[in-house]
């Protein structure tokens, strides 16, 4: 086998395994559907490159604008599901008028005014504004992810590929397709295609497999019943916003709260109606503590919310407002007339006082107003001096 063969081999064969790869990745992970277009988009990429070196039945030029198509389409699948990837809105428009506009071009001067110089040229210009229009795209990002800009910075080199190395290495005119494949410019395609196709689709692995990481992270710190934090998730969530707080001299304040009589109301009404009113007084949680909190179920019917920017008296009201509205509300699946309430402990954070201690004395709140017929509020109005000493937290 000659090395010309080997060379024009190479690109379909890496397109061929990286759609292979990136499919079986989507196989796995159908909510993310843009696998299934990069892996496409391959796919496609690779007959487009053998249709280059091997001619059908059909003739040279059908076989060149057949080809052409391939690399046109696949084009459009790549950048489409990179702008998606990023929670962008891919701009259809803009990518139709790039591409299509190449194609057309291409058609003209292979079917009207035969010239290879100038295909070579409008295809090329074609791809290249497509790779910066996603390079813009994902100029916006801002994430601050390293996936991102290493793909803005490729997107990037293949724009500058596809333009000023088309410019600088095509030397025209080119008579035919006889001497092209032996020329510098078909050399430095194929190689610079080849790597890089490799390192965008490693980023892309990259990427996915980070989305991956943040799912488990995500399904690991969260309760599957109440749809919020589990314990271990609301403590790594509870002591950053602590430390955040402390280095800026913020408030911040502590609610505990706890289910009234929830035995009784499972062993009345059934499991399945003891998870609703969890679920429920989640909800409710989770929609009154916003984005700036951190709420979450730390026991079976015991929950915590930590309120940044917040003292004694927010965290009442808070505590308050909760309170009130959710022994007010009916719960959907239990008999009408059923009254649900939550006793509350409230703390403020002390100094540096870690997490721990600001719980320990949260606690002791809620379990006075346990204590004192439930459906309540009470405050922790101590300041302790040494409790949080002992923890990591101090430290700053």
């Amino acid at each position: 086998m000659d090395t010309g063969l080997l060379i024009a081999l190479l690109n379909p064969t890496i397109a061929l395994a990286l759609g292979a790869a990136f499919l079986v990745l989507w196989s796995y992970q159908r909510h993310r559907p843009y696998l299934a277009v990069l892996g496409a988009s391959y796919c496609l990429s690779a007959p487009g490159f053998l249709l280059q070196y091997f001619t059908l039945p059909i003739g040279v030029a059908l076989t060149k604008l057949v080809s052409n198509i391939c690399f046109t389409i696949a084009a459009c699948c790549l950048s489409s599901a990179i702008i998606a990837r990023y929670g962008r809105r891919v701009p259809y428009v803009a990518i139709a008028i790039m591409t299509g506009g190449g194609l057309a071009a291409f058609i003209w001067f292979m079917f009207v005014q035969p010239d290879l110089t100038w295909r070579v040229l409008v295809m090329n210009f074609g791809f290249g504004a497509l790779s910066l229009l996603v390079a813009a795209e994902l100029r916006t990002v801002r994430r601050n992810g390293p996936t991102e800009k290493i793909l803005l910075a490729l997107s990037l080199l293949s724009g500058l590929n596809f333009i000023a190395r088309t410019l600088i290495v095509a030397h025209g005119p080119f008579p035919g397709y006889d001497g092209f494949y032996g020329s510098s410019y078909w050399t430095t395609a194929l190689l610079s295609h080849a790597l890089l196709s490799l390192l965008i689709a490693l980023s892309l692995f990259t990427a996915a497999a980070l989305d991956v990481m943040k799912t488990l992270k995500a399904e690991s710190h969260t309760d599957p019943l109440s749809g919020i934090l589990n314990r271990r998730g609301f403590e790594e969530r509870a002591i950053l916003l602590l430390d955040q707080c402390g280095k800026a001299g913020f408030p911040v304040a502590l609610v505990l709260a706890d289910l009234d009589h929830f035995k009784a109301l499972n062993d009345q009404h059934g499991h399945e109606a003891g998870d609703r009113v969890i679920a429920d007084f989640a909800a409710k949680l989770r929609s009154a503590t916003g984005a700036r909190g951190a709420a979450g179920r730390i026991g079976g019917e015991e929950f915590a919310v930590l309120l940044p920017l917040s003292d004694l008296g927010a965290a009442r009201l808070f505590a308050e407002g909760i309170r009130a509205f959710y022994s007010a509300g009916a719960i959907e699946g239990l008999p009408p007339g059923i009254r649900v309430t939550a006793s509350f402990g409230v703390a403020a954070r002390s100094g540096r006082e870690g997490l721990m201690p600001l719980m320990r004395r949260a606690d002791e709140a809620l379990y006075k107003a346990k204590k004192n017929g439930r459906d309540s509020v009470r405050l922790s109005y101590e300041r302790p001096e040494t409790a949080f000493a002992a923890e990591p937290l101090a430290v700053g």
